[in-house]
């Protein structure tokens, strides 16, 4: 019997007892964010106001979908190294065309074609040849900062002004459009493609022999993936108003800093979407607090370094424990 008809009779029993097994950690993560956010609002009082949960949110956002997009792959058993380069290609695309003839239906259009295409691609070599991904997405990642930097070798382009308001004005946009996001994953994983998400992840052999399509569950992840990724890149674009070939940079092993935080394994099935959104929250808030603290550049960039050793050490360490 396939998962979709297992979907289809209802709430599996044993659902609710995955998804607590899923969620370890994650109640205490939240009560560091709630720490963080405390810590956060008495150094910047502001930031319970609508326009400064708006700038909050914007700074947040980009992130929060770079870490959705590293932790679909992960989940699937897979990782990507071309996050960062995904979004500088998606910002160039979208200051280079949406103030063009394409305008911004056609630029909108090209960000996310380019996102699926280079996605499903990118899945279809991991999977048809057997290829590890961190093998496969770091020689993606050289092509597609190629292909970003031929498109604008440097900084430049523009952005059309009332894009940039709506997206990185004063209201928080960006917050309702994660909003849609999240809801639009619950959607997903309501479908065939989404139910073998996890399972793809956790037991490939066993989810192929239940009849479910594991192979194009994978590709359906990298494809989503490189959308997530383009989109975020086309979001830094609206709040820069320019576009830049490389700043996507940071944002590869960022993303996979926040969905370890987020309790989301490497060896795939473990973890769940809110822990890593969770994750990138917390890092966002530790980046935006030692801001206020007024760390240096230098000591920021030590600071996320040791977040990011920590957060691969830590469950190797919980492991070691048990």
């Amino acid at each position: 019997m396939s998962l979709a008809a297992n979907s289809s009779q209802g709430v599996n029993p044993l659902y609710w007892p995955v998804q607590m097994r899923r969620n370890i950690g994650v109640r205490g993560l939240f009560l560091v964010i709630l720490a963080f956010i405390i810590a956060y609002g008495i150094l910047f009082p502001g930031l319970f106001s609508v326009f400064g949960f708006a700038k909050f949110t914007q700074s947040w956002f980009p992130l929060a979908l770079v870490t959705m997009a590293q932790a679909i792959l992960m989940l699937a058993g897979g990782i990507s190294l071309a996050i960062g380069p995904l979004v500088s290609l998606g910002a160039v695309i979208a200051a280079t065309t949406m103030t063009q003839s394409l305008g911004i239906a056609g630029g909108t259009a090209a960000v996310t074609l380019a996102g699926l295409v280079i996605g499903a691609a990118t899945g279809l070599i991991v999977v048809k040849l057997r290829l590890p991904s961190i093998v496969v997405t770091l020689a993606g990642s050289f092509i597609i900062a190629g292909a970003a930097l031929l498109i604008l070798p440097r900084p430049g382009g523009t952005m059309p002004p009332w894009v940039s308001n709506l997206l990185a004005g004063g209201t928080p946009a960006a917050f309702g459009l994660l909003v849609l996001v999240v809801l639009a994953w619950k959607l997903y994983l309501a479908t065939p493609l989404g139910l073998s998400l996890y399972a793809a992840g956790e037991n490939p052999v066993g989810t192929y022999r239940s009849g479910a399509s594991v192979d194009t569950a994978l590709i359906a992840a990298y494809a989503i993936s490189g959308l997530l990724c383009t989109g975020a890149g086309l979001f830094v674009a609206a709040q820069t108003g320019s576009g830049d070939p490389v700043i996507g940079q940071s944002f590869t092993l960022n993303s996979i800093a926040a969905a370890v935080l987020g309790g989301v394994g490497f060896l795939g099935g473990q973890g769940t979407m809110r822990g890593a959104l969770a994750g990138s929250l917390l890092l966002s808030l530790m980046i935006s607090v030692m801001f206020f603290l007024g760390f240096t550049p230098v000591a920021q960039y030590i600071a996320q370094g040791l977040i990011i050793v920590g957060a691969v050490a830590l469950p190797q360490i919980r492991g070691m424990r048990k």
